[in-house]
């Protein structure tokens, strides 16, 4: 297997523990843990192959459910002797996912022939899908509409990426640099609580002025 599986495999693995971090949060049973490990880790791997109209990349491979049950299996077994995690442990995790995902999801993007920018949108997506399920079947509003510069932070990675291979650099360095910038601004803006506001606060009322 070449370095792009391997990374495929850690983005899946680091995604279903982020997915079991939530299931413990939420005290799942072992039925939800294995459910929302497997989602958070193959979400948005599954919606970037169905819109690219390709085979859905674990469907014929084993190795992600492996990477999936033992990220799983490994997580509950070292929550069950810690009873308390950092505030912010999912939120870490998410983010190493969000690396791996993003600039996989855009370089396979560019092997099927997209556009730099859709390559950018579908590398974004793939990151951001899985986590958008794992967040709405745990009943909480998706860390992507909430989280400090989450999509941008995405979209930063990728653009990275595009822009050092066009400036001549190997795929794998490319790659590198792609998501090292994508998680140092994630982790920047979840210390910093950095955002971009839109919105000012205001009142919740909706009336007529």
């Amino acid at each position: 297997m070449d370095y792009l599986h391997w990374f495929d495999l850690m983005g899946v693995a680091v995604f279903a523990i982020s997915g079991t971090l939530a299931a413990w949060r939420k005290q799942m049973d072992g039925f939800g843990v294995l459910v929302l490990a497997t989602v958070t880790a193959i979400g948005g791997g599954s919606l970037r192959d169905v819109l690219l109209d390709v085979p859905v990349v674990w469907m014929n491979n084993n190795n992600y459910f492996i990477a999936i049950f033992s990220a799983a299996l490994i997580t509950i077994v070292l929550l069950r002797k810690r009873l308390t995690i950092p505030n912010n442990t999912l939120q870490f995790f998410d983010a190493i996912g969000l690396a791996f995902f993003v600039i996989m999801g855009t370089q396979k993007a560019l092997d099927h022939g997209t556009s730099y920018f859709v390559a950018v949108m579908m590398g974004t997506m793939s990151g951001v899908a899985g986590g958008m399920i794992r967040d709405v079947l745990c009943r909480e509003i998706p860390m992507v509409f909430r989280g400090e510069l989450y999509a941008f932070a995405c979209i930063f990675g990728g653009t990275i990426y595009i822009l050092v291979q066009l400036a001549g650099a190997t795929t794998l360095i490319a790659m590198l640099l792609g998501m090292s910038s994508l998680l140092a601004l994630r982790l920047a803006a979840i210390k910093w609580q950095l955002t971009i506001p839109v919105f000012g606060k205001h009142s919740s009322d909706l009336g007529e002025p």
